[in-house]
């Protein structure tokens, strides 16, 4: 009977670790529970060249701001923009996963790394569009995902690149005054990939509630917002 109990436990406690967020009462959709996970591989900027995605040509950058689903799409949909893929970065764990990362104990937001050709968009660009695909001040957060692992972070590998960051928010806290950016400013030193099944999800999933209810209308608020940088078939 012991045995049996333990088991019971075990199988309640992963169902709660499940979910990508707490359930919530306020009526806004929440993502379906997660599936097992595959294990990940980390990223970073000491990592040897030959353990790295290949992408001839192309550079690379990195962001948090909620949800990984929807920044994933954001981006996908922003041209000069080759490939995104959903992981882990910010925090102070290794190799994390899904399950772990939700419960906040690991520090890692959940996060994207882009692969775009820098002769088609630069990085400046992709920080306004960083900018225009959320709301700025909501600290801890995303619409209805709240928890620090959905919390917005903006990456910067070298000194330009963070004084391009710093310009951008300066002069948004000059606009939004008294409010602030929420999201933090941090140099970028770990990325790790998420799950398999993380990967593409709004294409691969565009009838699941939080897609269609969450996902989908933040990307259409983004792209309206900047249309000039949408490809042909992303509208």
């Amino acid at each position: 009977m012991k045995l049996n109990l333990k088991l019971l436990i075990l199988f309640v406690l992963g169902l709660s670790m499940a979910n990508c967020q707490p359930t919530n009462t306020s009526g806004n959709p929440t993502k379906e529970g997660a599936k097992e996970y595959v294990n990940t591989s980390g990223i970073s900027s000491d990592t040897p060249e030959e353990y790295l995605p290949k992408k001839e040509g192309l550079s690379r950058t990195y962001f948090a701001s909620g949800c990984f689903w929807c920044v994933e799409a954001v981006y996908e949909s922003v041209k000069g923009v080759e490939e995104v893929i959903s992981g882990y970065s910010g925090g102070h764990t290794e190799n994390p996963t899904y399950e772990s990362s939700n419960t906040g104990i690991t520090g890692h937001a959940e996060a994207i790394e882009v692969f775009y050709d820098a002769t088609i968009i630069d990085f400046a660009t992709l920080v306004e569009v960083y900018f225009a695909s959320q709301n700025i001040t909501q600290a801890n957060g995303q619409g209805p995902d709240n928890g620090s692992q959905y919390r917005s972070i903006i990456f910067y590998q070298n000194d330009a690149e963070k004084a391009i960051i710093d310009n951008k928010v300066t002069a948004l806290n000059q606009a939004l005054a008294p409010e602030k950016v929420a999201a933090e400013v941090t140099e970028f030193q770990m990325f790790w990939i998420a799950e398999d099944y993380h990967q593409n999800y709004e294409k691969l999933h565009p009838n699941q509630g939080y897609i269609k209810g969450v996902s989908v209308p933040r990307l259409k608020k983004f792209q309206a917002k900047l249309p000039e940088l949408i490809k042909g078939d992303s509208h």
